[in-house]
């Protein structure tokens, strides 16, 4: 994983020709949008999803960039699913350097299953994941690597989403305990924190179609007059990846275009 340099328009470009990537949740959104930024910079890409027909249009959307690409339905909140996941991902690509753990329940209610399905998913499902990537990313040359896509959640109170900005909060603590634990062992873990991000389909754009006055307040908070857009995360993702963050242990990076100091 080589460090950063200058590509068209000044912007970053990173080459991760021969790394092996792991992406979960990856058929759309913001893990799509890290997927695709990985096989543009050359990496060897696994993605899971629990959805089958958006996985494969995304498989095929990464093929496009003639890297090698496997793809497999995985439900985190499952132990046995990840497991054979990350087995058939490490059998497929010849190991694993990088995991992304990129999966949401998106449970936002103070109701008792809105907080299991919180931390089956966003908190033990992160935990699942890098349990089982761990002996690959142990023999990972120049040592494995691990992101968890986090929010800016993580860093306040919630009175509309209780449960996820708790778990948010947890899988933040978790990053740093797991960074001091796995650094003897050869594995650098970080996290990345998005503010409001719209991709297609997904939770923000769902909202500026219907009306809901939540994005025009959202929208507001961003100092920049825009939300957050897939590559922006992908962009902070890569950097975390790459030899670029070697000195960078259990952060979790704001990549939120100033929304959180401005008070969104």
């Amino acid at each position: 994983m080589s460090l950063p340099i200058s590509g068209e328009g000044g912007q970053a470009r990173f080459d991760f020709t021969g790394s092996r990537v792991i992406v979960t949740g990856a058929s759309r959104g913001i893990g799509r949008g890290i997927a695709e930024a990985f096989a543009r910079a050359g990496a060897g890409i696994s993605i899971c999803a629990r959805n089958p027909r958006k996985l494969e249009e995304t498989r095929e959307a990464l093929a496009a960039h003639g890297g090698p690409v496997h793809a497999a339905i995985c439900d985190v909140a499952d132990g046995d699913q990840v497991a054979a996941y990350v087995a058939g991902a490490a059998a497929a690509l010849g190991g694993v350097d990088v995991l992304v753990s990129n999966v949401s329940a998106f449970a936002r209610s103070d109701a008792e299953e809105s907080w299991l399905a919180g931390v089956q998913t966003d908190l033990l499902g992160a935990v699942r994941l890098s349990h089982a990537a761990l002996p690959w990313l142990e023999r990972a040359p120049g040592g494995g690597v691990i992101v968890h896509v986090n929010s800016i959640t993580a860093l306040r109170p919630s009175r509309s989403a209780p449960a996820y900005a708790a778990m948010k909060a947890a899988l933040m603590n978790y990053t740093g305990s797991q960074a001091l634990a796995l650094l003897g062992r050869g594995v650098r873990v970080n996290g990345v924190a998005p503010g409001s991000t719209e991709a297609p389909g997904h939770f923000w754009e769902k909202r500026r179609l219907s009306g809901d006055p939540a994005y025009a307040a959202a929208l507001a908070s961003q100092p920049t007059g825009r939300m957050g857009h897939p590559d922006d995360i992908a962009g902070v993702v890569l950097f975390l990846a790459s030899d670029a963050a070697r000195w960078v242990v259990g952060q979790t990076i704001l990549a939120d275009g100033g929304q959180l100091a401005n008070g969104g």
